[in-house]
């Protein structure tokens, strides 16, 4: 874990990342809404779980939390999952039947928490109106995009992710060549099956998205990103040229080993919550 931070009033960032040798870090965060019924996307990885839970716990009383969103079963999404259901008896697990499906391989999560959704579907979430989207890159088939109407907020999970030398909280403390190379690389990555899509299908995806006109964008493997620098038009546009682009693979020699232990150094030396 790093340091929270804010991406909007009593919007929280439960930032962490992921390194990865020869490329860099990639972002991996979990959101906190804490306004009205406090709502959670996400829940970090296993390798934080100590960090993530104590900085989460230090924003929201376990007691107030009441909904959780899991836009993908995903190892990074999922660390926490089951310490915050045991440690919030209110709270509700908001995801895809899909993936409550993969997550029931490894978690026993009772069936009286969860209600679940689908792309297209709008729920009323203790004031709050969320609807949900297959975003337009994915790894998983659970996957969900949410948008919260009452700040105009979407949680886009893997899509429109980036991969840095340098992590940024904002998307105007990175270079813009480096944002948007690691844009296609991690894009591509996480979905491979572009290269095969039909642009057009796709461009609809992406349409549906920005017809939201999100105030904020918020990916797992993102900074912030918001209509007040301007930028988020820009990921759209870039997001739609993705299927143009040749498949991407990490190189052969990649060694994931060294990932982890870099990963446990650095979580070391940063303290969970600012």
């Amino acid at each position: 874990m790093t340091e929270t931070y804010r991406a909007g009033p009593d919007l929280h960032v439960l930032a962490s990342r992921l390194p990865i040798p020869g490329l860099g870090d990639q972002p991996t965060h979990a959101f906190l809404q804490r306004s009205g019924e406090p709502l959670l996307v996400d829940t970090g990885m296993p390798v934080d779980r100590e960090g993530f839970l104590d900085a989460l716990w230090s924003l929201v009383d376990p007691r107030e939390l009441r909904w959780i969103v899991v836009t993908h079963d995903d190892r990074d999404h999922t660390g926490s999952l089951m310490s915050v259901l045991d440690a919030a008896p209110q709270a509700k697990l908001l995801t895809n039947a899909i993936t409550l499906t993969r997550l029931s391989e490894e978690f026993g999560i009772p069936r009286e928490r969860v209600v679940t959704v689908n792309p297209g579907h709008r729920i009323e979430a203790g004031g709050r109106e969320l609807s949900f989207y297959r975003p337009p890159t994915f790894d998983s088939p659970g996957t969900l995009a949410v948008f919260d109407h009452l700040d105009g907020t979407l949680f886009s999970s893997d899509s429109f992710g980036t991969v840095l030398p340098s992590i940024g909280r904002h998307i105007s403390d990175i270079p813009e060549e480096e944002f948007f190379e690691g844009f296609d690389i991690l894009n591509r990555a996480i979905a491979p099956w572009t290269a095969v899509a039909d642009p057009r299908k796709f461009g609809q995806a992406v349409r549906t998205l920005a017809g939201l006109s999100p105030a904020r964008l918020l990916s797992a493997h993102g900074p912030t990103v918001d209509q007040a620098g301007g930028r988020i038009d820009a990921l759209f546009a870039a997001m739609a040229r993705i299927p143009g682009l040749p498949s991407w693979l990490p190189g052969a020699d990649l060694d994931l080993e060294a990932a982890l232990d870099a990963h446990e150094a650095a979580a070391a030396a940063v303290p969970a919550t600012g």
